[in-house]
């Protein structure tokens, strides 16, 4: 691993490949993420950029992987990549747990950039870094991925286990860059509203209301199963070829005892994934929940 500073590593990353930047909460990935696909950009390049942080997410909503081709944007930045061109569900607001639906949701993105003959692909993951769980799932990330480059940000040495092992177990260049000096920590309450205003702003309306049906659901729902359980639930809106519309999310009248998919998607989906979060469409994260509780005990 070598130490370089950010112009140099911009220089070297904007020929092109897949770089994945790694490293915590305000670190400065996005930053140097969107700098990179920028630069990029003003030089001719075919740019992606792919954003898998679910919880603070740049690209589309959180709760998805999100996916923009960038060549034919004035510019790159946060507001000009906030709509996704493709999406990838995972359904949770924390990498922890969904593992691998967050590293096959950001596998799969990547490969449609690479499909589309995208010169740059700029991968920003998570800022989940502490712990085994976080090492293993930035380890399956990259072996799905195949990434040309790493670029790992840190204050102090917190991202050496995960840096350690990208060296160790992938012959890919590994670079880490201290944070920035001017770089600020926001509060958990910070990232929490901007989740909330990323959400919120998700379900302007107007508003597409579904009854769903009991089978179109995956996992598929047990036949005894309270449909009331499922208010509130974040889904996923698949197309019936794999590819993720949109996210909706769960709403059990009482009265009418009917379960209907609230979504600013237009189009109705040919099935409907289920995630493991309640949400509202003011874009408040109400509570979490796990397959066990839905379904029971296997």
């Amino acid at each position: 691993m070598t130490v370089v500073s950010h112009a140099e590593i911009v220089e070297s990353l904007i020929t092109g490949g897949c770089v994945v930047l790694l490293g915590g909460i305000d670190t400065g990935k996005t930053t140097f993420g969107l700098s990179i696909a920028e630069t990029a950009r003003k030089r001719g390049r075919r740019v992606a950029y792919v954003d898998a942080d679910i919880d603070n997410s740049t690209v589309g909503p959180p709760g998805c992987v999100g996916l923009k081709f960038c060549q034919d944007l004035e510019r790159v930045d946060a507001q000009t990549i906030a709509a996704a061109d493709a999406l990838g569900f995972v359904g949770s607001v924390t990498p922890q747990g969904h593992a691998f639906a967050l590293a096959t949701a950001t596998a799969h993105l990547v490969a449609l950039a690479r499909e589309s003959e995208a010169d740059l692909i700029v991968v920003d993951t998570s800022a989940y870094i502490s712990g085994v769980y976080a090492e293993v799932l930035k380890y399956r990330k990259l072996q799905l991925v195949r990434p040309d480059a790493v670029v790992g940000f840190q204050r102090g040495e917190e991202l050496e286990p995960i840096l350690s092992t990208v060296a160790r177990f992938f012959s890919i260049p590994v670079t880490a860059l201290k944070v920035a000096p001017g770089a600020r920590e926001r509060f958990v309450e910070e990232r929490a509203s901007y989740r909330e205003a990323r959400l919120r702003s998700y379900f302007l309306p107007p508003l597409s209301r579904w009854r769903v049906k009991p089978t179109v659901f995956m996992p598929t729902l047990p036949p005894e199963i309270d449909p009331a359980r499922l208010d509130g639930l974040m889904v996923g809106l698949d197309d019936g070829k794999g590819s993720c519309m949109g996210i909706g999310v769960l709403e059990f009248d009482q009265e009418e005892m009917v379960l209907r998919m609230v979504s600013s998607v237009a189009e109705p989906a040919r099935g409907l994934l289920l995630g493991t979060v309640r949400i509202t469409t003011e874009g408040q994260v109400i509570g979490r929940v796990t397959v066990r509780e839905l379904f029971g005990p296997e």
